[in-house]
């Protein structure tokens, strides 16, 4: 755990001393019909046992699939009001993804996860609670902590992966082994005072980076990064690397020349 300045705003008993909070799932999708069933299903598992304790809703963001994952997402949870499917009319990249989850999410705990479920949607209860008893403000998942694992994942994902959060690691002087992760817990007070401008799939490291340097406190929560198990990533390794180069650039220049502002980084263009 690293510690700041900044105290996480506190998270109230309820009556029967249970934690009166409630939390907001964020999932974007990008065309994922061939694995809304199984994500569905594993949602409404996950969702079940963590309402045994809070209130929670589910925001998935359509980014302009071009298949139909809205359609199909919206049948799958038609009789369910506490989940959204809010869509984007064109491809706008994960980064605007996440900013349209980020303003539809109404809870205290905002949670962004992968739709593929890379990252088991059964072990959110724990990084939740990591947040909750830790009383940080941030909890990365993080498969490259040495108590993490990767399993499956294509050795060139891999090593460009976990390369950027080591030189990440060097760049921010903080001691996090993963920085490039979407699954996070925020508390809500961060995701509404820091901004990112990527529209890509550097914005989950952007705003992480940010983070830090205002001055929030992060944990780790060791997990396993699995290879997804249905359709395809959109992920474009060389515009990514692109992405991910301009915004170290940018950093190493405000370290170098101690400024704490990083300027806006523009997407590199594309599918994202």
């Amino acid at each position: 755990m690293l510690d700041t300045k900044n105290k996480p705003t506190p998270i109230t008993l309820d009556e029967e001393g249970e934690f009166a909070v409630k939390v907001s799932l964020v999932i974007p999708a990008y065309n994922e019909a061939e694995g809304v069933m199984q994500t569905a299903d594993a949602v409404r598992s996950v969702v079940a046992y963590l309402r045994k304790k809070y209130d929670v809703e589910v925001v998935f963001v359509n980014d302009g699939s071009k298949d139909n994952t809205a359609e199909l997402l919206q049948a799958e949870f038609a009789d369910d009001p506490t989940v959204r499917v809010v869509s984007h009319e064109r491809n706008r990249g994960l980064g605007a993804a996440i900013r349209t989850g980020f303003q539809h999410a109404t809870g205290d705990v905002i949670i962004t996860t992968d739709f593929d479920g890379t990252y088991p949607f059964s072990t959110i209860p724990q990084l939740l609670s990591k947040l909750i008893v830790e009383r940080v403000d941030i909890v990365t998942a993080s498969p490259y902590h040495p108590q993490g694992h990767v399993e499956g994942v294509p050795r060139y994902r891999l090593l460009f992966s976990f390369g950027a959060s080591l030189l990440y690691r060097i760049l921010v002087s903080w001691r996090l082994h993963t920085w490039t992760a979407l699954y996070r817990a925020y508390r809500r007070h961060v995701v509404e005072s820091v901004s990112f401008e990527s529209d890509d799939f550097l914005a989950g490291t952007e705003l992480l980076v940010k983070a830090c340097r205002a001055g929030y406190t992060v944990s780790e929560f060791p997990t396993t990064l699995h290879v997804r198990t249905f359709g395809q990533s959109s992920i474009r390794i060389a515009r990514v690397t692109m992405s991910h180069l301009k915004f170290q650039t940018r950093l190493l220049k405000s370290t170098l020349f101690g400024s704490r502002k990083l300027e806006s980084v523009p997407a590199v263009k594309g599918n994202s």
